[in-house]
């Protein structure tokens, strides 16, 4: 009994370290996506609210016309989502910008991108 303890604590163990080690390098990734988008504008940024269903994150750089510079999104349920660019926002002015839109079946993604234009 005690060895599947020890067993099942080691487990236990192992895999927190492993998504420590995972989540690191997700926010790493995503911070050098961020760090790139930051040096063409001005940047909001936005995610979604809620506990229990997939996260998105939209980050989008407006250059000094208003106009979407570049993008990125990363969107899931685990550690394994990377940064991924938005072709439908570039070039749009910010007036034009309707999340519904550009993402007319994915809620989650229309609150971010909501989000993010209501902190430019």
């Amino acid at each position: 009994m005690q060895n599947a303890t020890n067993t099942l604590i080691l487990l236990a163990v192992i895999a927190w370290l492993l998504q420590i080690v995972l989540g690191w390098l997700q926010v790493n990734r995503f911070n050098r996506a961020f760090g790139l988008l930051s040096k063409q504008g001005n940047v909001g940024i936005g995610r979604t609210q809620g506990r229990f269903k997939a996260k998105v994150v939209i980050a989008l750089a407006f250059d000094e016309n208003r106009r979407v510079a570049d993008s990125i999104m990363m969107k899931g349920w685990t550690v394994f989502s990377k940064p991924q660019p938005v072709p439908a926002l570039k070039g749009l002015h910010y007036d034009e910008i309707r999340p519904q839109v550009i993402f007319p079946n994915d809620k989650n993604a229309q609150e971010a991108l909501s989000e993010a234009l209501r902190l430019k």
